[in-house]
């Protein structure tokens, strides 16, 4: 399921020719179309066969098609042209989508999707009536996406319920949409949305490039196409956003930004994305901007806090003790006097409690999650000081690091937060202050390395972005800042832009 390298056009020629499946016409012959395609479909229980006449059969899949526009807008017109060709038929019947099919897999294709095959006894066509209806739940509010202010409505499992919510923010006719279908066994529909003008044609053509260029069996849900598309897979940071809410996902592709939505996924990408973007939060358009703007600074000094905290305390018990203020050298002391372990065992015993503890409230039902994170936490904690496992201060800094982990607005993110955090606490425990400024330096060498589809990752730090500024860290008020970041924005033919443009690409060299 990995994306391959494109091959050279012989072998991709070659590849094509074995691959595509064999073209076989539909038989004349009613009883040998209906051998042939339970042989095709291996007979399933769904299969619905209803002979409307000596020389007209329907067949269709039964819970994938709607039953109330066979009875009421098919089978009737069928009764009276019992004896008309496929053609006939196909002007007679007021279906929007209806086509006309000489090849049996194509017609195959179409049934497992929701389509009504109509034969006439004598003809080698089929009329394919696509009238397809799938059970899918009711919009509700998103739950990994929360909000006080704004939209409450979440996108859901169906792809034609996700771009109806869509147009209905963005009631523009450049607005583009294209499918793709992947996976040879699921046959997976996607769409790939941007605005016309707006978007930036590069990344469209990126993103066109490696669906087409995928060769795989299943694709079930938007976060497996997300890790199959990105700059580098083996990278922890998400290069692309997975987000359940419609305004959001609207406010990325009216910025510019290249949006695709999966059949069956109540997840949507966004993308290109940088590294800032993943600590904002649609609700800071909602606040007045003097707010928003402390929200976005406690956030990313929580993300600090999470990430250093604990190997500092672990590097200053173990390497560095002038580091600590004296008032502070008695209650560490007194705190760790009984403890027989050293800080970084301490430290990383108590980061795996705290990680079983929320990974067994999140699998858990909400209410038994809930009790077993709280009860859990409290007694845990209280006995493993009571027992001299570990020390009150070492409690209070792994809670705040863990706290402090859940400010971050994006959860794959979040997840990326708390992770981190192992590698330097050990080597705080080995280097001291060493090991957390190498695991620092390290870090922003492989953020600066990262891009998303081709887009500086830690833009606009890196390359400087002026005009991105007002809407980084900080959130300005709206008339100063730019609505199309430089990195996703198309590009214009206006001398004035390109030389902007080519002023702020200096600054690299």
């Amino acid at each position: 399921m990995f994306r391959e390298p494109k091959k050279n056009a012989t072998n991709s020629n070659e590849q094509q020719n074995k691959e595509e499946p064999e073209k076989l016409p539909i038989p004349a012959s009613k009883r040998e179309f209906l051998d042939v395609l339970k042989e095709k479909v291996h007979s399933p229980a769904d299969l619905v066969i209803k002979n409307i006449s000596a020389t007209v059969t329907i067949v269709y899949l039964d819970f994938l098609i709607d039953g109330k526009i066979l009875n009421e807008q098919i089978l009737p017109i069928l009764e009276k042209e019992q004896s008309a060709p496929p053609k006939t038929i196909k002007e007679k019947l007021p279906i929007a989508e209806i086509d006309l099919s000489a090849e049996l897999n194509k017609s195959v294709l179409e049934m497992l999707i929701g389509a009504v095959l109509i034969h006439s006894e004598g003809h080698s066509e089929l009329v394919i009536a696509k009238i397809s209806s799938y059970q899918s739940r009711g919009l509700s509010a998103p739950e990994n996406e929360s909000q006080v202010i704004g939209s409450q409505v979440g996108f859901n499992e169906n792809l034609a319920t996700n771009i109806s919510l869509i147009r209905r923010y963005i009631t523009n006719p450049n607005l583009c949409n294209e499918k793709f279908t992947l996976g040879k066994d699921t046959m997976t529909s996607l769409s790939v949305l941007y605005i016309d003008g707006i978007a930036s044609e590069q990344h469209v053509n990126t993103i066109r490039q490696r669906i087409e260029d995928l060769d795989i069996s299943d694709l079930l849900d938007s976060a497996v196409l997300s890790e199959l598309i990105d700059d580098n897979s083996f990278s922890m940071f998400p290069q692309l956003l997975l987000t359940e809410r419609p305004d959001r996902f609207c406010d990325g592709l009216l910025s510019g930004k290249v949006g695709i939505v999966v059949n069956g996924s109540s997840m949507a990408i966004l993308c290109p994305y940088t590294f800032i973007e993943f600590f904002q939060s649609r609700e800071d358009q909602n606040l007045r901007w003097q707010i928003a703007t402390f929200i976005r600074l406690l956030r990313f000094m929580a993300m600090i806090i999470s990430i250093f905290f604990t190997p500092i305390y672990v590097a200053a018990l173990t390497f560095h003790y002038e580091v600590i203020p004296q008032p502070l050298l008695v209650p560490l002391s007194e705190s760790r006097a009984i403890v027989p372990f050293p800080p970084i065992i301490e430290a990383l015993v108590l980061e795996l409690i705290i990680e079983l503890l929320r990974e067994a409230g999140a699998r858990l039902p909400t209410k038994v999650g809930q009790t077993i994170g709280i009860v859990g936490g409290i007694v845990l904690g209280t006995a493993a000081v009571e027992a001299g496992i570990t020390s009150n201060i070492l409690i209070i800094i792994i809670a705040l690091c863990a706290l402090a982990s859940f400010t971050t607005p994006n959860y794959l993110m979040g997840n990326v937060i708390r992770i981190l955090r192992f590698p330097i606490i050990i080597l705080a425990g080995f280097w001291g202050f060493f090991g957390v400024m190498l695991a620092f330096c390290f870090l922003i060498i492989h953020l600066l390395r990262q891009s998303s589809l081709g887009a500086p990752y830690m833009a606009p730090i890196y390359p400087p972005r002026w005009k991105d500024w007002p809407d980084s860290f900080i959130r300005m008020p709206l008339p100063f800042i730019s609505r199309q970041s430089v990195n996703s924005r198309a590009q214009s033919n206006n001398q004035e832009t390109n030389e902007n443009l080519a002023k702020e690409e200096k600054v690299i060299r």
